[in-house]
């Protein structure tokens, strides 16, 4: 199994010259632990939340800074660019990083949709059409395209990239139907939702028998699957595994940009989380109907107990604790053993990557380098004792 780092750059408060040369400090710290990649997020208007809107400006400087760390758009949000734009910049990057890239994809949210112009509704389609353009763009002489959202009458566009036929491709996923999409194009699930690895295991199966079958939107499959959550080393397992909470529940608190808008949000995460522990179910029992059909991981769906239009929910998803998170894995933290543990839980499911948020507004520069330095030297060497994917420097620069 590999090993990531997520970035969406945040900062409590705005100080953008910090957070680029903090990130970058804890990217090439990271090449040189052993992290097999670093993934950023392309944002907009997130002020505070996301300070990453351009991430192949940021892997321009990597390229050269790192060895052998792979290099994720996580992910390049197809509507908003043109497909020529975005297959010249995806190549560039992956010649100056002698091939390094993956390319992850997705269309990102009303809030940001609607700032960029772009009408949410169209952005299906225009993800699709894009991405059907881009490997064609690449492994084509003359390109030309007529469609529904973009023309490209015949023309060549250069450069292609150092991968050949192309780098990877990836597609954000948070529901079923995507993973089921990804199957159907042939490439790779970038699982972001912070889910328990029991409640993902049925849809990495899935996935993986039905990709078999796909019908390739690029030149070659990609089968992988990523799991994304967060995580942290060091040397007090409940300190650490505390702010690891505290980290992941700012994330999602209330207003926040992966929740707002959103329905049953809180009903939605205690699913993912798998289920309302049953200490809390005792502790909000008088709220709770016990004997209604449950459908979660331990037998208890948060569907079937909100009783307020959310608020209980969110009051319950407020009181889950660092432990029961750990336990399940919808955390990976601790010291070590704790981390090595938490691992195993979504390896055992069928994951191959597994992506880190550290890097947060309530975990500080120097919380984050010593975890990297701990997960280098005790935690990524044990996944590597038996496999033959040991991490070689995979394009050197010269």
């Amino acid at each position: 199994m590999k090993f990531s780092l997520a970035y969406e750059m945040q900062r409590p408060m705005l100080d953008d010259h910090a957070v680029i040369e903090e990130t970058i400090e804890q990217c090439v710290f990271a090449d040189k632990m052993g992290f097999d990649a670093v993934w950023f997020v392309e944002h907009h208007f997130l002020t505070t939340f996301s300070s990453s809107p351009c991430p192949e400006v940021i892997f321009g400087a990597l390229s050269r800074l790192t060895k052998r760390i792979r290099l994720g758009f996580g992910v390049a949000v197809l509507p908003y660019h043109h497909p020529v734009r975005v297959a010249e910049r995806v190549a560039m990057i992956d010649q100056l990083s002698h091939g390094r890239v993956e390319f992850g994809t997705g269309r990102s949210a009303p809030y940001e949709q609607i700032g960029m112009g772009i009408d949410p509704r169209d952005t299906r389609e225009m993800w699709a059409e894009s991405l059907d353009m881009i490997p064609k763009i690449w492994n084509s002489d003359y390109f030309e395209h007529e469609g529904k959202f973009w023309n490209v009458p015949p023309r060549q566009v250069l450069p292609k990239p150092y991968q050949q036929p192309h780098p990877p491709i990836w597609v954000a996923a948070l529901q079923p139907a995507t993973y089921e999409i990804a199957a159907q194009k042939g490439i790779g699930v970038m699982a972001l939702g912070v889910n328990a690895p029991a409640v993902l295991e049925p849809e990495i199966k899935k996935y993986k028998a039905a990709v078999k079958n796909a019908t390739p939107v690029g030149i070659t499959t990609n089968n992988q699957w990523l799991s994304s959550i967060f995580g942290l080393c060091g040397d007090d397992t409940k300190t650490i595994q505390e702010l690891s909470a505290q980290s992941l529940k700012t994330f999602f608190g209330p207003g926040r940009p992966y929740v707002q808008d959103q329905k049953d949000v809180y009903e939605k995460l205690l699913d993912q989380w798998g289920g309302i522990p049953e200490h809390l179910i005792s502790n909000f029992s008088r709220y709770i109907d016990v004997n209604k059909p449950t459908a979660g991981t331990n037998g208890n769906s948060a569907h079937s107990f909100d009783l307020s239009g959310g608020a209980l929910a969110q009051k319950i998803w407020e009181e889950f604790d660092s432990e029961t998170m750990a336990e399940r894995g919808v955390i990976v933290a601790g010291d070590p053993d704790a981390c090595i543990k938490g691992a195993k839980l979504h390896e055992a499911t069928g994951v191959d990557e597994l992506q880190f948020l550290m890097a947060t507004e309530t975990v500080g520069h120097e919380a984050v380098m010593k975890s990297i330095e701990m997960f280098g030297q005790y935690v990524i060497p044990e996944f590597r004792k038996n496999s033959k994917d040991l991490p070689e420097p995979n394009c050197p620069l010269h």
